[in-house]
Order: structure tokens, then C-alpha cells, then sequence
């Protein structure tokens, strides 16, 4: 083999090694982007409640006349039932005060609630219900035992079929806030106020979806508790809210 013939082929090799070098250094960035964002997540205390494979961790919520939910695609599934399917975790793992619940969800047929999360409010329980009573109906089921459609948490909402709504609950011991897509749809001073669920709805205890007659598609179901200085400054906006110097 001749001098120049060596100097290609070491020249190629030398070209081979730093291609290969570039591609580790890339996926070392790729791996460490990503545990940074595992990092930044675990920071803001997220939990993951569904794993978007399989229904572990909860149960089929035992409404009778009720459809059979699964998972797909990454989604929680819950058919149409007679009137209610739903999902329950399988064990009171949730916290009962200051926390704070995230999912998505979304309206794939039907005309009634898509979303009935039943939470705990220490030793308490109540329903976020959107999209019940003809389906723009939104509130807390049930506050000193008046239900969504009729207690000071009721609105009305435009729900979309098919259209994917972010949703987020804030549990305190004496209120209750709901957002959707980053708008408030619920705002509750819950104190000295006596909650419950809708008796249709009690099997989904202590921490459950369900729909009725409508069949609803979840994603990305998780929870986190709240943070000291997030609790402190949920206290300032409720007592501004309330006309309160949170000064004093």
C-alpha cells in the first residue's frame, strides 16, 4: 500500500472518529436536556397518577349498568355508560388538603358531563363537574348539599366535541379553584361550608372520574402537593379577594 494510499485512510478513519464523537456528544446533551427536565419537574413536585399503557393503580368504579374503561393511545378511556362509567384509584393515595390535581380531557360523544372528578377535602369529598346538564354546566357537587347546577360555583361553558381541554384543581382546607386552559371556572370559600358528593357518584370515593352517558378521553393525569410559599401566597390573594389587608 503507497504513502498517499495510508494518508487517505487514516484521513477517513480520522473522519469516522470525529463523526462518532459528534453523535455521542449530541445524545449526551439529548440525555442531559432531558434530565434536566425530569429535574425541573420533580422540583415542581408532580406525580404521575396514569402511566398511559395500562389502568394500574385504579379500579373500575362499580356504577352498575356501567361501560368498560381502557386505555389506548396513550389515553384513558371512559365509554358512554347507563347513565355512569368511571374510574377509582384503588387505594387512598391522593392527598386530602393543600394539592393540587392536572389532567387533560377531552369530549368525544355525548352530551352531559365528560369530566366528574370526586376529590377529598379532608375528611370531606366533593365532584369537579364540567359540562353536566345538557353539557355547559360547571361547578362543585356538593356544597351544604346544593349540587353544580344550582350552589355559587355554578357557570356555564362551551365545550367542543373533540377538542382537548387542560384542566387543573387546587384543593385547600377552606377553598376549592378550578382553571381550564389557564381561565378560572371555580372559586369556592369552602369555610364552615359542609361538602359532599351526589349519592350516583359516592362509589367513586375517595378519588375518581366518571362520566355520564358520555364518553370522555383523559391524559396526563397527574398531582402534586403545594408548596409552603404557594400555600402563603394563596392565603394573600383569598383574603385580598375577600377585602382583607393581608398586611395584618
Amino acid at each position: 500500500m503507497s504513502a498517499r494510499s495510508l494518508r487517505i485512510g487514516a484521513t477517513a478513519a480520522g473522519l469516522v472518529a470525529a463523526l462518532a464523537l459528534s453523535v455521542c456528544l449530541a445524545r449526551a446533551d439529548d440525555s442531559k436536556g432531558d434530565a434536566e427536565k425530569a429535574a425541573a419537574k420533580d422540583k415542581a413536585g408532580w406525580r404521575s397518577l396514569f402511566d398511559g399503557k395500562t389502568l394500574a393503580g385504579w379500579k373500575t368504579t362499580k356504577f352498575g349498568a356501567h361501560a368498560e374503561p381502557e386505555v389506548k393511545d396513550g389515553q384513558l378511556i371512559l365509554p358512554a355508560g347507563d347513565p355512569l362509567t368511571g374510574v377509582t384509584r384503588e387505594k387512598d393515595d391522593v392527598p386530602h388538603v393543600n394539592y393540587e390535581v392536572a389532567f387533560d380531557a377531552q369530549r368525544v360523544e355525548g352530551s352531559d358531563f365528560f369530566v366528574g372528578l370526586t376529590f377529598p377535602v379532608l375528611d370531606s369529598h366533593a365532584s369537579l363537574i364540567m359540562g353536566g346538564w345538557g353539557g355547559g354546566v360547571v361547578g362543585i357537587s356538593s356544597i351544604d348539599h346544593m349540587d353544580a347546577s344550582e350552589n355559587s360555583t355554578t357557570s356555564y361553558h362551551t365545550f367542543k366535541t373533540g377538542q382537548w381541554y387542560k384542566v387543573r384543581l387546587r384543593v385547600q382546607k377552606d377553598r376549592i379553584q378550578a382553571w381550564v386552559d389557564d381561565e378560572k371556572i371555580v372559586d369556592a370559600d369552602i369555610d364552615g361550608k359542609k361538602l359532599s358528593v351526589r349519592v350516583e357518584v359516592d362509589p367513586s370515593k375517595p378519588f375518581g372520574f366518571a362520566t355520564y352517558r358520555t364518553t370522555s378521553h383523559l391524559r396526563n393525569i397527574r398531582i402534586r402537593d403545594l408548596r409552603p410559599e404557594e400555600l402563603k401566597a394563596a392565603d394573600k390573594e383569598n383574603e385580598k379577594d375577600a377585602g382583607k389587608d393581608p398586611a395584618k
